[in-house]
């Protein structure tokens, strides 16, 4: 990986070019697909949309913008906005994700809070838990890719053609990576 945020921490710099390229990655799909296929119904009861999945990313990430930069250091996904346009417009959605990508960048010149914590319900508690920007970057990737990866297979029902690499974690993309280098050859090979 290259470095693409000067004076970031490595660790905090990768974090942030994960999620880059998957939401780029996510983009390249609204790109293809007009607001019919979009909002198109999928699943036994029609609760399934492409557009319903892209806004529950965007959601995510809205609540750990929102939160930073409203100078809140406490993340609630449970209590997010649902801006239902973005389950409509796949332009819209994808100028938001242009929004995030930005928002990203731009942490590595913030000031960010060493700490963070999440609200969690739990039945009929709420759990505060310990957390830091990290952490909710290596989430956002996961949990980002997992719906890609739902995206994917109802794009591939009306037809849409994606890259092999679409929904597919960037841990498992560097395993692929690994698995297809020669090994390396060995004095005892020699």
């Amino acid at each position: 990986m290259t470095r693409s945020v000067p004076g970031c921490p490595p660790s905090l710099e990768g974090l942030i070019e994960e999620n880059r390229l998957t939401l780029a990655q996510l983009r390249g799909l609204l790109d293809e697909l007009t607001p019919t296929v979009y909002r198109q119904p999928f699943g036994t009861a029609g609760r399934h949309t492409l557009g319903k999945h892209v806004r529950h990313i965007i959601d995510h990430y809205t609540v750990l913008f929102g939160g930073l930069e409203g100078g809140e250091e406490s993340l609630d996904y449970e209590h997010r906005r649902r801006d239902e346009t973005l389950e409509e417009l796949p332009r819209r959605a994808a100028e938001r994700l242009v929004s995030i990508e930005a928002s990203l960048l731009a942490l590595a010149d913030r000031q960010l809070p060493p700490r963070l914590t999440l609200e969690y319900p739990l039945d009929d508690e709420r759990l505060t838990l310990g957390s830091s920007i990290e952490r909710e970057l290596a989430f956002l990737t996961s949990h980002t890719i997992h719906h890609m990866a739902i995206l994917g297979l109802l794009a591939e029902q009306v037809g849409v053609s994606l890259p092999e690499s679409f929904g597919v974690h960037p841990s498992t993309l560097r395993h692929w990576r690994r698995e297809a280098m020669p090994a390396p050859v060995t004095a005892e090979d020699a």
